[in-house]
């Protein structure tokens, strides 16, 4: 369990071997509960080689000094386009919050 968010990652070995290898992570709030995107890799047990780059979204709640992950989001390169998609088109638009607005964001 991680104490602080730059110990949270995606990283996972098995006696040894890595079977998910983090590649790139991005904050996106910071607090009680936090969100993170995390870029990584799996191992393909069959080939023993990693397969291409994937996306998760995640989002963390620190209870008793420890963050523990609540909840996860597996991005698909369609899930990912759609995303970028449909938040680029709301932002444009003017239909989020005011820039700086912080959301549900609190203090670590």
């Amino acid at each position: 369990m991680a104490e602080n968010i730059a110990e949270i990652t995606v990283d996972l070995e098995n006696e040894g071997e890595t079977l998910v290898e983090q590649l790139d992570k991005h904050v996106l709030t910071k607090g009680v509960w936090s969100t993170i995107i995390f870029r990584y890799r799996e191992r393909n047990r069959k080939t023993n080689e990693f397969g291409p780059p994937k996306a998760t979204l995640r989002r963390y709640q620190k209870f008793k000094g420890v963050y523990r992950k609540r909840d996860a989001v597996n991005l698909t390169m369609d899930s990912a386009k759609s995303l970028i998609l449909v938040l680029n088109d709301w932002i444009n638009k003017g239909l989020l919050g005011a820039q700086g607005d912080q959301g549900d964001q609190e203090e670590e």
